[in-house]
């Protein structure tokens, strides 16, 4: 499980060094790809096959879903982190995030987002005041 927030930097090839708590997970390759209010996803190869075979069952008559899976998958990138435990974020990943030097990186169970600090920071500040709210409206009966 990907747990826990770091921050690491994004160097000047593009690169950034995965924290180590996630390493061994994400040791067997990775996949990289857009996210949700402009972060970049990083899955396990093995979580984003899960992932993507639960997409396959969509029906492609719904444009919702094909929309969804256009945007999800064409943007995906595999990569192996090197001997450095570095992967490189294509450049049209990083464009599409607005990633600049300051990342933050946040486990959120069976994957991680990639974020721009800048963009991390006014995410949290305008969503910390309603997180004691959606437990009950999103899932029910969790506490």
């Amino acid at each position: 499980m990907l747990l826990g927030t770091h921050t690491p930097k994004l160097d000047d090839k593009g690169r950034v060094i995965l924290p180590a708590k996630f390493r061994e997970e994400l040791a067997g390759g990775i996949v990289v790809t857009r996210g949700q209010e402009r972060c970049l996803y990083v899955f396990s190869t093995a979580e984003f096959e899960r992932v993507h075979e639960r997409i396959r069952e969509a029906p492609l008559t719904n444009k919702q879903a094909r929309d969804f899976l256009r945007m999800f998958l064409s943007g995906a990138s595999a990569e192996t982190p090197d001997g450095q435990n570095r992967i490189t974020l294509p450049s049209h990943l990083r464009a599409y995030a607005g990633l600049e030097k300051e990342l933050v990186v946040t486990g959120v169970g069976a994957h991680a987002e990639i974020w721009d600090a800048a963009a991390w920071n006014a995410y949290l500040e305008s969503n910390e005041e309603s997180y004691s709210e959606l437990e009950g409206e999103v899932i029910p009966g969790l506490f």
